[in-house]
């Protein structure tokens, strides 16, 4: 079993949400993925902060391709781990 990982790289915490959602029904991801807050370098302010949407594929089903389009309809994109 591998452990392939997707990381989805959101512009605030309601798109991150909405994505979460979106996943389960739109690829039937049905383990929660894992939201995370990821501040910019050198930035405090909260305003200045992604926040990205971990997945695990351990059966590599999902399409990295397919999943940067979803992502970009929230103004975010697909990063390698």
């Amino acid at each position: 079993m591998s452990d392939v990982r997707h990381v989805l790289v959101l512009p605030d915490r309601d798109a991150a949400e909405e994505v979460v959602e979106a996943l389960g029904e739109r690829f039937g991801v049905a383990e929660e993925p894992q939201l995370v807050r990821d501040a910019l370098a050198g930035e405090d302010d909260a305003e200045d902060a992604q926040w990205l949407v971990v997945l695990r594929d351990e059966e590599e089903r999902l399409d990295p391709d397919e999943l940067d389009r979803f992502a970009g309809e929230w103004e975010g994109w697909r990063e390698e781990p």
